[in-house]
């Protein structure tokens, strides 16, 4: 791997280590949950603007990136709401799934049919949700369950919309943002009396959470193979958990651990050999 390889990569680390901060300033902030994404997304659309102008780059919009940044949004909002309704680590699993999503997606809406390593993947990811959906009915956060299982499904618009022809993800994300700022304004105007702790998380997840994440794995995918990026990408779902569990002393059930580790491996290992097949085609 050459200099520019290696620090691709760095960026793309750098980038999904600052992803995985987001469930544990989720929970030391007491407010609703919009108001925390309609205040983060604020900070990071600055920084998103700033690095977009900076490089150059023409905001664009039209159908395409219109839906792509409706699934941001919608991948943000789903995504703090099931934080404060089950735990971090049942959410950003259960986000992980987005590419299961893409393939039934792909055939339902397109017509493209499974391969056998898709149509495994999608056994095996179902079965680690049903370990979840155990779990939620035993724990009484089903709720937070599904809402971070449509995010999946939201994050796979995303991924979707972002490829096609005519898109373009940075405006998207740009967008995206905005639109959650506007549905997280009612909430952010009603909080009262926030303590000096809750605007620092506040701030960390807009300036290195959102906005400086998505700078450093935009540089980074520029010059990272796609097998090294989704590889390097799946320390997120391994992080965000740890550092509940350090800090704030919150851990998967035991039957929430068993569908993490399916749902987790299958989908590491479903990305890799896929990126392995495109990088030799």
């Amino acid at each position: 791997m050459d200099i520019k390889g290696k620090a691709g990569t760095l960026y793309v680390f750098a980038a999904a280590t600052l992803f995985s901060i987001g469930g544990l300033c989720y929970k030391i902030i007491p407010w609703h949950a919009l108001a925390i994404n309609g205040a983060r997304n604020l900070i990071s659309a600055v920084i998103i603007f700033t690095f977009i102008k900076a490089i150059g780059h023409r905001i664009r919009f039209n159908r395409t990136i219109f839906i792509g940044s409706l699934c941001i949004a919608g991948t943000n909002n789903l995504f703090s709401l099931a934080n404060k309704l089950t735990t971090a680590g049942n959410t950003i699993i259960l986000q992980y799934t987005a590419p299961i999503f893409i393939i039934l997606l792909s055939f339902l809406i397109f017509g493209v049919k499974p391969k056998k390593d898709d149509v495994i993947a999608c056994i095996l990811v179902l079965l680690g949700i049903g370990f979840f959906v155990v779990d939620g009915l035993a724990a009484g956060n089903m709720l937070g369950n599904a809402l971070a299982l449509v995010s999946g499904l939201s994050y796979a618009g995303v991924f979707m919309l972002n490829s096609a022809q005519d898109s373009d993800p940075l405006s998207s994300v740009l967008i995206g943002q905005i639109y959650s700022v506007f549905i997280g304004l009612p909430f952010l105007l009603a909080v009262r009396d926030p303590t000096a702790p809750a605007l620092a998380a506040v701030v960390v997840l807009g300036v290195f959470q959102l906005g400086l994440a998505y700078v450093l794995l935009t540089k980074g995918l520029e010059t990272t193979p796609a097998i090294t990026a989704s590889l390097v990408t799946g320390i997120e779902p391994i992080l965000n958990p740890l550092w509940v569990a350090v800090f704030y002393r919150e851990v998967f059930t035991p039957m929430a651990m068993i569908g993490a580790v399916i749902v987790f491996t299958t989908i590491i290992v479903y990305n890799y050999r896929k990126a392995r097949i495109k990088e030799r085609s």
